[in-house]
């Protein structure tokens, strides 16, 4: 099938209490891992990229793949742009073939995020695709963007109805205590807010940060209103460690498919188990 925007899987999800899970690709074979292991789950699947991945890889390239695997395996699949920041990069990603759209303006003052957003939103819309966007800020390090501690900022939750009210986004990403990359400590997510925000709003909810998050949060994180949950650490590490094996067993090794094929398979090893914590598998 062609790729699908994330209004039916994330509605769905919605409804039916399960998230479905987005992951950060990077090139051909971790592509090709997340969508083998999503087909073999029966899963919906929200591939996604940064502007990072975009600058090195390129839209065309990446939305290109994308299509043909979505013409390859007979479940959904969403392209989605991940922490867009900018408006000309939402532009190329429409124009190159995404299906979904974050645009991530938290980092704006509140009405500049509005103005910004609505206007993502009218575009993107009128292609048939589907926005993200996000209110607080999630610390950590997501491409060349670092948000450290003291800038840690909740979601409000009445603000966030606001935000969706005057910008007609399909999804949020709020922060609720996630972080990007690795966790330094205890993780703790403020599920209260969360079942404030839930209260407040209609449309998907969205976790940003999720790898690392124990099990049990992200169980319960889903049971109180989350319904789409981003992966990119932990695919990266795993990816790298397999890569690492091998030139650690054969530092000659100069066959990419010979180094890259374990590190293919591990990605997909971990999309599985995120998709049967996340409760999508199954869902098609």
């Amino acid at each position: 099938m062609a790729l699908v925007n994330t209004e039916k899987m994330l509605n769905d999800a919605k409804l039916n209490g399960y998230a479905v899970g987005a992951f950060n690709i990077h090139n051909l074979e971790t592509l090709k891992a997340v969508v083998k292991a999503a087909f073999e789950m029966n899963s919906p699947l929200i591939l996604q990229t940064t502007p990072g991945t975009i600058k090195h890889a390129g839209e065309d390239y990446i939305a290109a793949i994308a299509k043909v695997a979505s013409e390859k395996y007979d479940i959904p699949i969403a392209l989605h742009l991940d922490h867009g920041n900018s408006f000309d990069i939402v532009v190329r990603c429409l124009r190159a073939g995404y299906t979904s759209i974050m645009f991530d303006g938290s980092m704006l003052p509140y009405e500049q995020n509005i103005a910004t957003t609505k206007k993502v939103v009218e575009v993107a819309h009128a292609a048939g695709v589907t926005v993200e966007a996000e209110l607080g800020n999630i610390v950590g390090v997501e491409d060349d963007m670092y948000v450290n501690e003291d800038a840690n900022a909740f979601t409000d939750p009445k603000m966030a109805a606001d935000f969706v009210k005057k910008t007609g986004v399909d999804s949020l990403a709020i922060a609720i205590g996630t972080a990007h990359g690795l966790y330094k400590g205890e993780v703790r997510l403020d599920f209260d807010r969360l079942k404030e925000i839930r209260s407040l709003i209609d449309i998907p909810l969205v976790l940003h940060g999720a790898s690392g998050v124990p099990d049990d949060l992200v169980r319960k994180a889903i049971e109180l209103g989350i319904n789409k949950l981003n992966i990119a650490t932990e695919l990266k590490i795993p990816f790298a460690n397999a890569i690492k094996e091998v030139f650690k067993n054969n530092p000659s090794e100069s066959d990419p498919r010979k180094y890259l094929a374990p590190g293919e398979e591990s990605i997909k090893e971990v999309v599985k188990e995120k998709i049967k914590l996340f409760g999508c598998g199954g869902k098609v």
